[in-house]
């Protein structure tokens, strides 16, 4: 078998980031190549794989038993985030780690004050960027850790197991990972997502989210002669931002808190435009936060004159509801990573993922580790080992399930 590092380091070679301002499917042409790769790979095991228009591998391993067990799917993205460069990685890997800084380049240090859980992989392999671009374990940790359980039960038929399913996505990174994305076609009973942080995460609880586009309309005139005239955009902007909860922003926010987040402002005296997502792992406080933002337009509006909008959407949902009628597809993660001598740590995800689509599509699918840090920038890392404890958990519930 081909060791995960070799897997790994293959795909990260891949530019793959996705492009929000995009409208093709999958948002950028340079995912497919790496799908195609992924395609060809399974198929060189014996796998069937195909890759659709839109950008999505699925494959499908029979069973090799006559038990009636469930139809497990096993799912990663391919796209890495467009928050930092994602072209020409040159990875590090640190064999033997000290547990102290690591320099990635003349300017750029991993230092352990600032990420203490450093030093708990004291001894592992850390694979590391160079400090330039972003490293791509998010997600490509994941596809390797699954490739690398696909291969072992192609190598070991002597294993019983029931039909198993793989998908590899696109578009993740920009929300867009599962749109088009064919449930009933991908034929699991129940998936498992491989694109969570470091090793034993588990996450069956997400963010609901909406996002909030507010334009203001001012009315310019020229500052000689604007007293009682002019209404400049850009401060009526400020103003508005200035009615939400200052508690309420990520930067005080943690665990269960929800958020009311600026993402962007762009402004002039004529118009101004703000940008929020709103975020709450609570329906019902999500939907106050939205109220809050319907309220802060109301009162500028009597204020001014009906001069801002608010477009306010829905995005996700937190996937518990879905996931809880099925508890199996946690307990049997939990005590696959125990098997493993994982402690499962169960935490709600501060975001979303592709999982929490799915199991509104029908397809309950809660999140496990994929065992990377700081994703989404250059500081990224990934310890080897906790790759290979996540390939090792996805074999675990293959056999709980063939067990049961």
């Amino acid at each position: 078998m081909e060791k995960i590092l070799d897997k790994f380091l293959r795909y990260v070679s891949f530019d793959t980031q996705s492009c929000e301002e995009s409208e093709s499917q999958p948002s950028t042409a340079k995912q497919l190549k790496l799908l195609s790769l992924l395609r060809d790979e399974l198929q060189q095991m014996g796998i069937e794989a195909t890759l659709d228009e839109y950008g999505y591998v699925m494959a499908s391993i029979p069973a090799n038993t006559d038990k009636k067990i469930p139809r497990l799917g096993f799912i990663a993205h391919v796209d890495t985030s467009p928050d930092a460069p994602g072209d020409n990685i040159k990875p590090q890997i640190v064999k033997n780690y000290d547990g102290g800084d690591i320099q990635l380049n003349p300017d750029k240090w991993l230092r352990v004050s600032e990420f203490p859980e450093m030093a708990q992989y004291r001894g592992q392999t850390l694979i590391t960027t160079d400090g330039t671009t972003l490293l791509g374990a998010d997600d490509k940790a994941g596809v390797a850790e699954i490739m690398c359980a696909a291969e072992y039960i192609m190598n070991h038929p002597e294993e019983e197991h029931g039909e198993i399913k793989i998908a590899f996505t696109p578009d993740e990174e920009i929300g867009r990972g599962v749109v088009k994305f064919d449930v009933k076609r991908f034929g699991a009973d129940f998936g498992y997502t491989m694109d969570g942080g470091e090793i034993g995460e588990l996450e069956y609880e997400n963010f609901n989210a909406a996002s909030a586009k507010i334009h203001v309309a001012g009315r310019n005139i020229h500052p000689g002669s604007a007293k009682g005239k002019m209404i400049n955009a850009s401060l009526v902007a400020m103003e508005f931002n200035g009615l939400l909860p200052v508690e309420q922003r990520p930067e005080y926010t943690c665990g269960y808190e929800g958020f009311i987040h600026l993402t962007s402002f762009k402004g002039v005296v004529e118009e101004a435009d703000l940008s929020y997502i709103i975020r709450d792992h609570d329906a019902a406080l999500l939907e106050r936060k939205k109220q809050i933002v319907r309220d802060a337009a109301d009162f500028i509006n009597r204020k001014y004159g009906n001069i801002v909008t608010a477009d306010i959407r829905d995005q996700y949902r937190n996937m518990r509801e879905q996931i809880q009628p099925h508890i199996h597809v946690v307990d049997n993660a939990k005590k696959a990573m125990k098997m493993a001598g994982i402690k499962p740590k169960v935490q709600p995800i501060r975001g979303g993922t592709d999982g929490a689509n799915l199991s509104f599509m029908g397809l309950p699918c809660p999140n496990i580790f994929a065992g990377g840090h700081n994703f989404h920038g250059k500081l990224e890392f990934v310890p080897l080992e906790s790759m290979e404890k996540a390939c090792e958990v996805i074999l675990n519930i293959i056999r709980i399930y063939a067990q049961s």
